[in-house]
């Protein structure tokens, strides 16, 4: 691994930390068997997505790199390898953490060159994976936004956001919070095959039901719906009714999307599981990273009536600033692609 890609050069972007600011250890208890935490100290911690990417934030906070939940699709395994790391096992096992992450964001918040803009987290790895069970980041990261009263929004596919719900109420009382949880299909069989170190669909449509309750908003990002293994009608039909059990105040659906380095892994299990899909995703997945645009439609209208039919939505006016989507930033979407889940 060469720690000194994290450096900026002369006329470069800025650090994001240098060689001498890495701790790495490794934890010998069961819930961290196989993974390697290289704990550092960021140089920024509010970063700006380009204007390319689309996306209906322009801000995002990281306290994580890489993510232990595993996903065999996940977009943000390209990041892994501006480390030197792969974008394979290593993306799943070699954590970084960005300890002073709380600390940062309040500094920064606190600048008069900051202009209270909307924060998105979650957005590239999940914020609230194993590994903040342990560094316990997002607590100190909530209280500078509450602090601040600065709107912001999580993605994530974590239970452990319950932990702070009571930071989450204090800071939904002073600005505006959206949380979404992200839950693509129910099917315990291929969530255990493509997201094997997350939380149960279940147990996640149950944190997003403990939310609603406790008067937070929540609502599903139904991502992704996976072709040919998790798109039926009936997989769909059952999905959006188990969200709208959990009491989700709206469902946005996004297609499995495949950019470098997700590909690459995704092809291999794919190959490995479900050998006589391959011809079929090379076709549909022939034009890029997404898929044909005439699918990503109906899909959408697929899940948008089924919504309708159970009684969640439509979304509000300007709900998409609210609507947490993956960060894309190298890799816009075609138009009328993956927009259309924006209400």
């Amino acid at each position: 691994m060469r720690w000194e890609n994290l450096t900026g050069g002369p006329g470069g972007p800025a650090a994001l930390f240098g060689a001498d600011a890495v701790v790495t250890r490794t934890v010998d208890t069961p819930e961290f068997r196989g993974i390697t935490f290289h704990e550092v100290r960021a140089r920024s911690i509010v970063n700006r997505v380009p204007g390319a990417s689309r996306m209906p934030f322009e801000w995002t906070v990281n306290p994580y790199r890489g993510c232990s939940h595993a996903c065999v699709y996940c977009f943000a395994r390209k990041t892994h390898s501006y480390l030197d790391l792969d974008t394979g096992i290593d993306f799943d096992s070699q954590i970084v953490v960005k300890t002073n992450a709380p600390e940062l964001l309040r500094r920064e918040l606190g600048s008069p060159r900051w202009s209270g803009a909307h924060i998105a987290m979650g957005t590239n790895v999940d914020c609230y994976q194993r590994a903040e069970g342990r560094y316990r980041l997002m607590p100190g990261i909530i209280e500078a936004l509450r602090d601040h009263a600065n709107p912001f929004s999580i993605l994530t596919k974590g239970t452990l956001m319950l932990r702070d719900l009571p930071l989450l109420r204090e800071a939904a009382g002073v600005t505006e919070v959206g949380i979404s949880v992200s839950v693509g299909f129910t099917d315990p069989g291929l969530w255990r095959s493509v997201e094997p170190g997350t939380p149960s669909p279940a147990a996640r449509l149950a944190a997003v039901r403990a939310l609603t309750d406790a008067g937070i908003e929540c609502g599903v990002l139904m991502a992704p719906v996976i072709p040919f293994l998790g798109d039926s009608p009936e997989q769909l039909r059952t999905t959006v009714r188990a969200v709208a059990e959990s009491g989700a105040t709206f469902v946005t659906p996004l297609v499995l999307h495949l950019r470098p380095g997700a590909r690459e892994w995704f092809t291999a299990w794919l190959g490995t599981h479900h050998p006589h899909l391959v011809p079929r995703y090379e076709r549909m997945y022939a034009g890029g990273s997404y898929a044909p645009t005439w699918y990503q439609r109906r899909i959408t209208r697929q899940v948008h009536e089924l919504a309708a039919e159970f009684g969640i939505g439509p979304a509000r006016r300007g709900a998409a600033r609210r609507i947490v989507t993956p960060e894309r930033p190298d890799d816009p979407a075609p138009a009328g692609a993956t927009q259309l889940s924006l209400l």
